[in-house]
């Protein structure tokens, strides 16, 4: 959870100082009646496009497990979650119910919604149902081990699959990377410990991350 907060603060620190700078910056009075700076010409806007690099459209969304989610403005639907940051979102949708859970018993709500920007590989339900019984109850009843693994989870830099193919690899909270693989709807997303996750649905925007919903939990490397 640390890894979480340190995102946080270095995010309003960056805000402080882009605030103290607008602050200081002197004040231009025109000298005169006539002297009156012109008013600068507006573009046309162009198309539409994500104002954060690594932010996504709905538009840009891709993957089999895609048409399960809930539609229009439904919670848990693509216009929900993308106005809400990204722990909101995650317990507004029924194919993430039991991350949703295992986010709150680590106490990582608080810390993911602040954070500036993630890219989040999301385990969805039948994800974590694939977990022997006596492993997920260890994880529950270890919420620094829990934070970790999930921590693995989730980037402090926010990308698209498109740029997430290009680096080949996705550097985690947990610390440790993840690969990523496939091309198209196929994208794969594989763990330090030799197992791999099949994106069901991706590029997914949320207020404040990227999520990939994934087929099965990651697992850093001991």
């Amino acid at each position: 959870m640390r890894s979480i907060q340190r995102l946080v603060t270095l995010g309003a620190a960056a805000a402080a100082v882009v605030v103290l700078g607008a602050c200081s910056a002197p004040s231009q009075e025109p000298s005169s009646a006539t002297d009156v700076p012109p008013v600068p010409t507006v573009a046309a806007a162009g198309p539409t496009t994500p104002a954060v690099p690594g932010s996504t459209t709905a538009a840009e969304v891709f993957g089999p497990g895609c048409a399960s989610l809930p539609t229009g403005d439904d919670p848990g639907s693509l216009s929900s979650m993308r106005l809400q940051p990204v722990a909101a979102a995650v317990e507004t949708n029924p194919e993430l119910t039991t991350l949703n859970d295992l986010i709150g018993r680590a106490n990582l709500a608080g810390p993911l919604n602040a954070a500036p920007e993630l890219t989040v590989f999301a385990p969805t339900n039948d994800a974590f149902a694939k977990l022997p019984a006596e492993q997920r109850a260890a994880l529950e009843a270890d919420p620094a081990r829990l934070a970790t693994v999930l921590e693995y989870h989730v980037s402090g830099t926010r990308a698209s699959a498109e740029e997430l193919r290009a680096a080949g690899t996705s550097t985690e909270l947990a610390g440790g990377q993840v690969r990523i693989g496939g091309t198209g709807d196929a994208m794969t997303v594989s763990d330090a410990s030799g197992g791999t996750a099949n994106v069901v649905c991706g590029n997914v925007p949320t207020g404040n991350a990227t999520v990939f919903l994934i087929d099965t939990v990651l697992v850093p490397q001991a």
